[in-house]
């Protein structure tokens, strides 16, 4: 869960949008959450595959929690 902000301390996750065992790109919408004022997609940080979600969707926890673990890519030496 990302920093959100000084007056937000936490955020409910409203849905996935990838599944475990997803592949995901850097930059590209991983889930959505919203707080009590907006709801806004948040995006994955690095590239990988989505190895596990942590927090189901309709959970509230506090900002900056970890809510999934994307697995890195690994490149092939050629």
């Amino acid at each position: 869960m990302p920093a959100l902000g000084e007056d937000v301390i936490e955020a409910t996750v409203s849905r996935w949008l990838k599944q475990v065992g997803d592949r995901i790109a850097a930059g590209e919408p991983l889930v959505e959450i919203s707080t009590g004022k907006v709801a806004f997609e948040v995006p994955a940080d690095t590239s990988g595959h989505l190895r596990e979600i942590r927090i189901p969707a309709g959970t509230t926890v506090p900002a900056g929690s970890v809510i999934a673990l994307i697995e890195p890519s690994v490149a092939v030496p050629s």
